[in-house]
């Protein structure tokens, strides 16, 4: 079943955000099990977090798997391409705040 590439840029983007900005927390507050663990905790974490965002993207229905604005319009910039900026960017922006 093909999802839509909306769907797919919508969970994706949630997914990063969900996990980067959890393990963020998870580190910097105050009696978590991660506390002052470090940044190295944090990168490894948010690399965890880009590439779970991109897997879910995918299996929902995403083309490519931006996750970010600023990526599309890298992508758009350099390709000449700018139909999926209507698609992708609004998409991203909601799931960011789901």
């Amino acid at each position: 079943m093909q999802l839509s590439p909306f769907l797919g840029e919508l969970v994706g983007t949630m997914i990063l955000i969900l996990l980067g900005d959890g393990v963020v927390a998870n580190v910097v507050l105050k009696k978590t099990k991660g506390e002052s663990s470090g940044w190295i905790v944090i990168t490894t974490g948010w690399a965890f977090a880009v590439t779970m965002g991109v897997f879910v993207a995918k299996a929902f229905g995403s083309i490519d798997g931006h996750l970010n604005p600023a990526v599309t319009v890298a992508f758009a910039v350099a390709t000449g391409d700018f139909s999926k900026m209507a698609t992708y960017i609004p998409a991203q922006l909601i799931g960011a705040f789901l």
